[in-house]
């Protein structure tokens, strides 16, 4: 029989605290803590080892990116993050993501979406919506993209892993991987695990802030390809 799903939800307001616990549980999934601020949030994780956590960027004390930062800091299997806010804020997505954040929620997200959420990330997902991206490609619209070199680190990678690598830092889903590249969803998510392990990643989201960061893929959404 699976475990269940275990999830540890921050935020300085009781209420949502509350709201997300009656809608986790009534999914089966269990809330093991809840912590007020960023120190309580990483107290609870030492704790509790939870699968994910479902982190407020806005708490007193500390505030959600620190205690993010602190959670996944050298521990490639502690529990992924989902940032939670209710400011749709540009500079809060890189940020979190930064952070070491597998996702990005505003706090008016539907059960459903929540839920999914919260599995999706589990099993080493990134919650990258299309509209997510398109600000991580304005976060690095300033830059010359022309000018800029491919890190080293992605030497590592086969032409075909680059182009997938490229793909899924515009948003793009497996199932929509397959269908550009004509391969099955299976080939996809081989790809995308002998980026993350080449490379040395958590998940998905950390090969988005990669793929920008080291100009792989430009402001324009379009892939440089190496020499």
């Amino acid at each position: 029989m699976t475990e269940p799903l275990r999830v540890v939800v921050a935020d300085d307001q009781a209420l949502v605290r509350t709201g997300f616990r009656m809608i986790l549980a009534s999914e089966g999934i269990e809330v093991v803590a809840e912590a007020n601020d960023g120190a309580e949030a990483v107290d609870a994780v030492r704790r509790t080892r939870p699968d994910v956590v479902l982190m407020d960027i806005r708490m007193p004390e500390m505030d959600g990116l620190e205690a993010t930062r602190r959670i996944v800091a050298g521990d490639a299997d502690g529990p992924r993050v989902i940032m939670l806010t209710t400011f749709d804020l540009d500079q809060y997505v890189y940020a979190a993501l930064s952070a070491g954040a597998s996702g990005f929620l505003l706090k008016d997200v539907s059960p459903e979406h929540l839920t999914a959420a919260v599995r999706m990330v589990r099993v080493g997902d990134a919650l990258l919506a299309p509209a997510i991206t398109r600000r991580l490609v304005e976060r690095f619209a300033h830059r010359d993209s022309a000018a800029m070199a491919i890190h080293r680190d992605l030497a590592a990678l086969t032409p075909r892993e680059l182009e997938v690598m490229g793909l899924l830092a515009r948003g793009l889903s497996n199932a929509e991987l397959a269908g550009r590249l004509h391969l099955s969803e299976a080939t996809v998510k081989t790809h995308v695990a002998h980026i993350l392990a080449k490379l040395r990643l958590r998940d998905r989201a950390q090969a988005v802030v990669v793929a920008y960061e080291t100009g792989l893929v430009n402001a324009g959404g379009s892939t440089l390809r190496s020499s």
